[in-house]
């Protein structure tokens, strides 16, 4: 770990700015730490990877992947979803929590695939932003994870650690997403999502994060701050 002179020299040398070095080392540290990183959602098929994003709202994907095997076993179409009725599909899903309205958003988001597309799921961010209950997030989940298309993810973790390595000094998460579009590569948007993602529950954790063994600390504005340096 960097000592305090350390930390202070850094400190000057960047000013915090989000600078293009700034931006390359810290990429480069996620490399090291993640290179294999990715969604951790089981899916088979973008319907799937659709259903799974909305039941992971608010849930661990861990539970998730616990209750979507027998979800798509029973229903392993968009069009046996649309038709499914509501309350059996909320007892499916219930443990995942906030079942009323992520049922709501199944069968409704698959009734409009069902009608509109053939049941397909579009490889379209304006497309999928359009079915109920899918937002950018979840559509720039499917994009990426599903079809290769580069998007950037803005979940809780992904927008704290922006702020936090100062990224962004936004809220709201279409503003981050704009933020973090026009500050990273393109090529590296979907990878630099995951490992965010991964460092978010491993080490910079919302409440307590581990600054002291955190790699990324010489570059992240949170982890200089005169509060935390003693972390």
């Amino acid at each position: 770990m960097p000592s305090r002179n350390d930390v202070e020299r850094i400190t000057i040398l960047s000013g915090f700015h989000t600078s293009t070095e700034k931006v390359k080392s810290i990429l480069k540290i996620l490399d090291d730490l993640y290179p294999d990183a990715k969604c951790s959602l089981d899916y088979q098929n973008p319907l799937q990877l659709l259903v799974a994003t909305i039941l992971s709202a608010q849930c661990t994907d861990e539970r998730v992947n616990r209750v979507t095997p027998d979800l798509f076993r029973k229903y392993p179409t968009a069009k046996l979803f649309a038709e499914a009725p509501i309350s059996e599909l909320e007892q499916d899903i219930k443990s995942t929590g906030f079942y009323h309205n992520k049922a709501t958003s199944i069968k409704e988001s698959c009734k409009a695939l069902e009608k509109e597309y053939g049941g397909k799921v579009p490889a379209d961010l304006d497309l999928l932003v359009r079915l109920p209950g899918v937002g950018r997030k979840t559509a720039n989940v499917v994009l990426g994870v599903a079809f290769g298309i580069p998007g950037i993810v803005v979940d809780t973790h992904v927008a704290r650690l922006s702020e936090r390595l100062g990224f962004t000094k936004q809220k709201d998460r279409d503003k981050i997403e704009q933020d973090l579009m026009a500050l990273i590569p393109r090529e590296r948007w979907i990878l630099l999502c995951h490992q965010l993602i991964q460092h978010g529950r491993k080490i910079c954790i919302a409440r307590k994060p581990k600054c002291s063994i955190c790699a990324l600390r010489p570059y992240c504005n949170y982890g200089l701050d005169e509060s935390t340096l003693k972390a």
